[in-house]
């Protein structure tokens, strides 16, 4: 059974074929209230598309006013092509969410926007820079509020918990005309997140989207972002606020899941590629960051996710770190109401008194397991010398004006250049502060055989080109990487005579399109190969379908890539697999440019079951690179085996190819 719907993927109306066999509704609509709201959709969508032809929304401002209108149509779109109607009253929400869109537009039309400034909350937008699509956020303005003011408001950036039943329409009920809660002096930003995937991948881009956005628009005073959320927001908020420890006035967790293993009980290893992945999300390998942000957590005493706040702050402690533990007395998961405001007296405390920052932090203990998460502040780590396995740096301004740095797992570094006149890293002293010529605001350092250099003027100007091939931040892996930034999916314009790989191809490309369509929100981009340019190239990663014969995008990196391929069999890491059942994915550096990924058939690496299942399955399953095993069944889906997987070392080699 297919189903042809109508949907908005600003700025282009597609008519988009969806097969929805497997979509279902507690509360389907009948084919009258159906017919009505699909009437009303398409005449918003006409409204909207109307309003695109003026070119006054171009501009900057405009932009923002029309995602403020386009994100309605775009909820009630996804709404109806994925049958999301868990009751009877969310047929009234999109007929309010429809209503309200038509009374946005219509302003919009007389250039009038008069939610911009309306005290209380209400629904925004703005465009991902991932997909092109229209994102909700909501926004809450206390009294006094004026972008064209020199006054700076502090910003309180909120993380929902799961719903399983939240969709754009349900988001946007929730939240349109909430009034103003009683001595809120502070804006409030309600983070949509795509949905419900505890701030992962494209979630995890969607909270600094929506931030930025909220910058745009009003003044915030950077200093004074407080970050928190329960259950689902709590694991959010571990993750954010110990992952990016000083971009945060504080951060607060309350009741959210901190490490795979002990949440869903498992007590076998994953697989190597995927067991070394898990560090990148578990946020009880990044306690030590709360040396660099003031935390309180809570839990109520009943509650088994209790667990996840004294497990952090058991950690922390043993660092010599200090965390605020709340427990609500006789609670389960929920907060007590003295326990509450405890928690929101602690996070205003903090925010009055603002994050400290540049030369304000003379103190920085920082660790990742993914360069993904690689600054704090005036230090950056920017190579390491072995991935997934932590890499930690300690620095102290001292007395003399210094800056002491102890790393372990670091093979290069930039600080600040005015932190310190000299830098001693690991007992070597080096220039800082008149380093490469004082031209430059950060100074890098490299780790060599003989200890540790500064780089001087031009070889620093060339950090960024990274001739070497370097694991660096935003192009470390692993396959599921690719799709937090700019991304857009390659098919091959021929036919292959692999007829059998070509069938799995397809079937990986569909699945991938539908999983990030449902639960990633937004339409995935499609382009022939015949259709790229350099503009594409420059902004986007790239996601190859295909094999060398069928995708000439493929067939033209093929060579520059550490696998051989051909007709007969794939080749890689000393191993040969037939091409007739076998796929590879994988993701590396692209070689027409290698700031940018490639990805070769693999949307991403976790499935539908697993979102469906809990947020903390939403881990990468074929780590860089993967074979597997594939067999066609007899409903047209395939069952894949992973027969061989790795991740690529700090390199960008596989181990032992040096």
């Amino acid at each position: 059974m297919h189903k042809t719907l109508l949907l908005l993927t600003a700025p282009i109306f597609l008519l988009v074929p969806l097969t929805g066999d497997d979509i279902a509704a507690a509360e389907p609509p009948s084919a009258e209230l159906a017919k009505e709201l699909q009437d009303g959709l398409l005449r918003l969508q006409a409204q909207v598309a109307e309003l695109q032809k003026n070119p006054v929304l171009q501009s900057r401002d405009g932009r923002a006013r029309f995602a403020d209108v386009a994100v309605f149509p775009k909820a009630v779109a996804w709404m109806l092509r994925h049958n999301e109607f868990p009751n009877k009253d969310y047929v009234n929400q999109a007929r309010k969410a429809i209503a309200l869109g038509a009374q946005r537009a219509s302003q919009l039309m007389d250039s009038k926007a008069s939610w911009e400034a309306q005290i209380g909350t209400t629904i925004r937008g703005y465009f991902s820079k991932i997909d092109g699509s229209v994102q909700p956020y909501a926004l809450t303005l206390p009294e006094g509020v004026n972008p064209r003011s020199g006054t700076r408001w502090p910003l309180h950036v909120k993380l929902h918990g799961r719903a399983n039943d939240m969709n754009e329409v349900n988001f946007i009920s929730r939240h349109e005309g909430r009034a103003l809660p009683k001595d809120q002096a502070w804006v409030q930003l309600d983070v949509y997140g795509r949905g419900n995937n505890a701030y992962r991948w494209a979630g995890e881009t969607d909270v600094f989207e929506a931030i930025a956005d909220v910058r745009r628009r009003f003044r915030i005073d950077d200093n004074r972002v407080t970050l928190h959320g329960f259950s689902m927001g709590g694991a959010g908020a571990w993750h954010l606020g110990l992952h990016h420890p000083a971009r945060w006035s504080s951060v607060g967790p309350g009741a959210g899941f901190i490490d795979f293993y002990k949440y869903q009980n498992q007590t076998e290893l994953r697989p190597p590629w995927q067991h070394e992945t898990l560090g990148i999300y578990d946020a009880i390998d990044y306690s030590l960051n709360a040396a660099n942000v003031p935390i309180c957590t809570y839990g109520g005493e009943n509650d088994a996710q209790l667990v996840a706040s004294t497990a952090v702050v058991a950690a922390a402690k043993a660092l010599d770190v200090d965390i605020q533990l709340l427990i609500g007395p006789g609670m389960g998961h929920k907060f007590h109401p003295d326990s509450f405001r405890e928690f929101m007296a602690f996070h205003t405390e903090k925010s009055q008194a603002g994050r400290r920052r540049n030369l304000g932090r003379q103190q920085i203990r920082f660790t990742t397991r993914s360069l993904r998460y690689n600054a704090c502040d005036w230090l950056t780590i920017h190579e390491t010398e072995q991935v997934y396995v932590p890499s930690t740096v300690e620095a102290r301004i001292n007395d003399d004006n210094n800056v002491e740095v102890s790393t372990v797992n670091v093979a290069m570094l930039s600080l600040a250049r005015d932190v310190g006149t000299h830098a001693i890293i690991d007992g070597d002293t080096l220039p800082c502060y008149d380093a490469a010529e004082g031209l430059l605001p950060n100074v890098y350092f490299e780790k060599t055989a003989d200890g540790w250099n500064v780089l001087d003027y031009q070889v620093s100007k060339l950090v960024p080109e990274n001739h070497d091939l370097n694991k660096r931040h935003g192009l470390q892996g692993p396959i599921d990487d690719a799709f937090m930034d700019a991304f857009v999916c390659v098919t091959g314009a021929e036919k292959t005579p692999v007829k059998s790989h070509a069938g799995w191809v397809a079937w990986t490309m569909n699945r991938f399109r539908h999983e990030f369509d449902k639960w990633m929100r937004a339409e995935v981009r499609t382009v022939r190969d015949t259709e790229i340019t350099s503009e594409i190239i420059t902004q986007n990663n790239l996601i190859l379908f295909g094999d060398p014969s069928s995708n000439a995008v493929l067939q033209k990196i093929l060579p520059q890539l550490p696998v051989q391929w051909t007709e007969d069999g794939i080749f890689v890491g000393g191993q040969s697999f037939p091409a007739d059942t076998h796929g590879l994915s994988m993701i590396y550096p692209n070689p027409l440019n290698p700031r940018r990924y490639v990805v070769i058939n693999s949307g991403h690496t976790f499935h539908e079951s697993d979102f469906k299942a809990s947020n903390s399955w939403l881990f990468p399953r074929l780590g860089d690179i993967a074979i597997q095993r594939f067999s066609r069944n007899a409903d047209g889906s395939y069952a894949e085996e992973t027969v061989w997987a790795a991740n690529f070392n700090a390199h960008w080699k596989l181990s032992g190819s040096e």
